[in-house]
């Protein structure tokens, strides 16, 4: 399955803000000693830079906005919403943008209203109160053109339940991420390295206005968090101690309630621990709804280990006597050894293929620095460097990773990768110099330029630019299939010609023949789609019945 957000996410985040209207908690609101704080007053310094006393948004020569807020939580996040203000107003839109797009059936919204008005009536209770808060200042910067489908700062929270709700109920993962960990004898120094792909999908727009926040709160540790306008939970972020933290979704079980999101837990892990056996402790504390992966790195411990939680149990991955650490899309750990879901996520999806080729990438690199880290997370080709296809999901580069980033914890260095994708020049940070060197109203970019990774090369090669094209003439296939259009017999060549090694532009070719009922074309399709590498097994399995119904047929 396409590792991005698909129809039934939007439909259920869309649905599950309408359906609060008249529950406790669309009347709930946090607790704000300060409530009457002044909003701030934000000064325009270009249509790029923008900056409220020792507050600062801007936008580098590689495109990254780097946001540096401070203070108690109502004071960061107001700071964020007034410094994000038209940003966070357009990824809403971006949002909500789909409606009639994907809630054609008014029968289907009113059944989900009342099913989510129920299964969302504890939310409030399960995030803590210094996040409601900062959630509540920044959404005092939200459009007001959604009023009618929930308030402000009942929308903004919701948001954060958004990939844990469409994940508890298609029991889907809708982040097919890859991530890995070296130290010791197979890092390049000694010292922990970490990289990952956050691979999660909206559509090209989403990704635009990547956002780098270095926050200094009142209470516990600063940090930097790769995240997007509105978003306060982490997917992938450092503190200033050397604590990393990164998120991996797992096959998940469906819950009767919705909990802790996953990117709360892993915000209140970065603020506030300094070590992994504070990570450990904090996990505990917290019910959560998804099956999650979180790969915590410590430059204390000098180690990563993976924190395995789901609905109803937790475990640590923690490989004795090893040096590396790889994470995909299944747990690792003896509390999941007999887990179903899991054994099925492992059987049927390409989480495995990926964890193996990881394995095998740290295998033929001795020492990784990052540099070497960088390349791995670009990598597009197979095991043994076959070829997949540009986009195919067994790919490590899947080419649709909203970021890649490494992280170097005992430096206090991290890279973030700028567009497309992991593909674009990875920008190089140091929290120290930002945290400690900081000058009040600095409008100039944070990055450490000289320790910079390149672009790669392959976003100038022929072949990217034809896959730029395959995108477009998938969709179009897409919508000729859905609506039983005829197609000529050259645009499905250029169609094939322009990403040749990947298994979907034979098996649409197949899927078209049979609609068509031109059974020899699309035996030979589905044939040919066999040779390549099929992204997941059930995928595999539905070409095969395909086969099998034609070799009736053409008896």
């Amino acid at each position: 399955m396409k590792n991005r957000i698909n129809l039934f996410f939007f439909v259920v985040f869309l649905l599950m803000l309408a359906s609060c209207g008249t529950s406790k908690s669309m009347r709930h609101q946090p607790q704000i000693s300060n409530l009457n704080t002044s909003k701030p007053t934000v000064i325009k310094k270009s249509d790029s830079v923008f900056v409220s006393g020792k507050n600062s948004l801007l936008k580098n020569k590689q495109g990254l906005w780097e946001l540096y807020v401070e203070g108690d939580p109502l004071e960061i996040g107001l700071n964020t919403g007034a410094l994000s203000d038209s940003l966070l107003k357009n990824q809403e839109h971006i949002f909500f943008s789909k409606i009639k797009d994907i809630i054609p059936s008014r029968f289907e919204q009113k059944i989900l209203r009342q099913f989510l008005k129920w299964y969302n009536r504890k939310l409030y209770l399960n995030v803590p109160e210094e996040y409601q808060t900062e959630i509540y200042g920044i959404s005092q910067y939200t459009s007001h053109d959604f009023e009618n489908i929930a308030p402000q700062y009942q929308r903004s929270l919701y948001l954060h339940a958004a990939h844990d709700i469409g994940h508890a109920l298609q029991d889907l993962a809708l982040v097919g991420c890859s991530s890995f960990a070296a130290w010791g004898e197979k890092s390049e120094d000694g010292n922990l390295i970490l990289g990952r792909n956050f691979d999660f999908y909206i559509n090209d727009a989403f990704a635009e206005n990547k956002i780098i926040a270095f926050i200094s709160p009142e209470q516990g540790h600063k940090f930097m968090m790769v995240t997007w306008p509105g978003m306060v939970g982490a997917v992938s972020g450092m503190n200033q101690e050397g604590l990393t933290v990164t998120i991996n979704a797992g096959k998940s079980e469906i819950p009767l309630s919705a909990k802790t999101p996953i990117s709360i837990l892993t915000r209140e892990i970065l603020q506030h621990a300094q070590n992994i056996e504070e990570a450990i402790m904090i996990a505990k504390k917290r019910s959560v709804f998804v099956s999650e992966s979180i790969m915590v790195g410590s430059a204390q411990d000098n180690k990563a280990v993976l924190i395995e939680v789901s609905p109803k149990k937790m475990d640590v991955f923690d490989v004795p006597n090893s040096n590396q650490l790889i994470c995909s899309n299944h747990f690792q750990s003896k509390a999941f050894e007999n887990d179903k879901r899991n054994e099925m996520q492992i059987a049927d999806s390409h989480s495995k293929y990926r964890l193996d080729r990881m394995q095998e990438l740290l295998a033929e690199n001795s020492k990784i620095n990052p540099k070497i880290a960088s390349e791995i997370l670009r990598n597009k080709e197979g095991l043994k460097d076959i070829p997949l296809g540009l986009g195919n999901e067994k790919a490590l580069n899947q080419l649709l990773a909203h970021h890649g980033i490494i992280f170097k914890p005992k430096e206090k260095l991290v890279w973030v990768s700028a567009n497309p994708f992991q593909m674009g020049e990875f920008v190089c940070y140091n929290l120290d110099s930002i945290f400690k060197e900081r000058k009040s109203n600095a409008a100039v970019s944070f990055e450490q330029e000289n320790l910079n990774i390149a672009q790669d090369p392959f976003v100038k090669s022929t072949a990217y630019q034809n896959y730029k094209k395959f995108k477009i003439q998938n969709h179009q296939f897409d919508l000729y299939l859905e609506n039983k259009e005829t197609v000529s017999s050259e645009f499905i060549e250029r169609y094939q010609s322009l990403n040749p090694d990947y298994w979907v532009v034979y098996y649409k070719a197949g899927l078209y023949f049979y609609q068509k009922k031109e059974f020899k074309l699309a035996q030979a399709n589905f044939q040919k789609a066999l040779t390549k590498e099929i992204t997941t097994a059930p995928e595999k399995a539905t070409i095969e019945k395909y086969l099998k119904k034609l070799k009736r047929k053409l008896k």
